[in-house]
């Protein structure tokens, strides 16, 4: 959506008085068929997890998704799940963390063959992932693979549409802690996690964290100035861990 440009300005950088609301800019980064004005909380949110062969999203696969859909601050009933085979061995090391065998998976469908269903559980509403940088490029990744591509595809298929990350905001509210891995930030929260790293599970927990972070006044309400600040705190955040990787 459109959003008014406060300024009133022209290149010059005179203010012209009472021609704000007929300077209009695109907010960066929003689903366009979304009020970006209006309180993110309020818009559908599709929380997308994942669990993989690996960490390669060109190499390795997807082998369970889940999807949970909530509005208003509240988790909508039934989250939607994928257990789907690789079409590849699952290596015990990645097997160890999830707990996801070759024999959960025999029999399985494969991306392809689920990616119509996830695809619709996706469309209208607001993609988001915990850590969402490695959930987007393994559903996009596989998206491509299969060959997905729909003339009208939902805001999680479209790469200028960014997906909310609440691990971004738990960085910057609880910057003191230790950790802000999902488990820790939903003991810490009061949120229950009880088959972490499992895909539906996850994706619950993570859509109740940034609904709790809703909560802290640093993280904003319309949909638009989220983005905003989620893009400039991610910036930022990469500063900071390029210089701590920076050799001394």
């Amino acid at each position: 959506m459109k959003v008014s440009d406060p300024c009133g300005c022209f290149p010059t950088g005179r203010h012209y008085p009472g021609i704000a609301h007929l300077v209009k800019i695109r907010a960066v980064g929003v689903a366009a068929e979304m009020d970006a004005s209006a309180p993110w909380i309020d818009h559908p949110i599709a929380f997308i997890d994942v669990e993989t062969t690996g960490r390669d999203p060109q190499n390795d696969r997807i082998i369970e998704l889940g999807i949970v859909i909530g509005r208003g601050g509240v988790l909508q009933d039934p989250p939607f799940n994928w257990l789907i085979h690789p079409g590849r061995p699952i290596p015990p090391e990645s097997s160890a963390i999830h707990g996801i065998t070759d024999a959960d998976v025999e029999g399985k469908p494969s991306f392809a063959e689920v990616a119509g269903e996830i695809v619709g559980a996706l469309r209208s509403a607001i993609p988001a992932a915990y850590n969402a940088s490695f959930d987007r490029a393994f559903v996009l990744a596989e998206l491509e693979r299969a060959g997905v591509r729909p003339s009208d595809p939902p805001p999680a298929m479209r790469r200028e549409v960014d997906w909310i990350d609440p691990l971004t905001f738990a960085r910057e509210v609880y910057k003191s802690e230790e950790s802000r891995a999902l488990g820790d930030m939903a003991a810490r929260l009061g949120i229950s996690l009880e088959n972490a790293h499992r895909a539906k599970d996850d994706a619950a927990a993570a859509l109740q964290v940034l609904y709790a972070l809703a909560r802290d006044p640093r993280v904003p309400r319309p949909y638009g100035s989220l983005i905003q600040e989620q893009r400039r705190l991610s910036r930022q955040q990469n500063e900071a861990r390029k210089l701590w990787r920076r050799p001394s």
